[in-house]
């Protein structure tokens, strides 16, 4: 399910508002959750494996139980660093 508009190669856009949920998991590896806006009560538009590395944009990071929230205060995207790291760049 990917439902992100493409910005580039390995490259998606990220609207201003968009929440990324990140989900701790037992492995290293990471669950990303990627909604629009945290607010629009609408289904996710992305899930993917892997590690959130870096957040690049101004953003508020929300520590949960299991993992933490990302939300964004500006536009950006979302790149593949490798097959299983991400960064998030505005």
């Amino acid at each position: 399910m990917n439902h992100l508009s493409t910005a580039g190669n390995d490259e998606w856009q990220l609207p201003r508002h968009a929440h990324v949920i990140v989900h701790e998991q037992e492995a290293g590896r990471e669950l990303l959750t990627i909604y629009d806006c945290g607010a629009a009560q609408k289904p996710p538009s992305a899930q993917l494996i892997g590690n959130l590395v870096r957040v690049d944009a101004d953003h508020e990071r929300l520590v949960q139980p299991n993992g933490y929230i990302v939300k964004l205060r500006e536009q950006a995207t979302l790149e593949r660093q490798a097959d299983d790291h991400w960064v998030i760049r505005a």
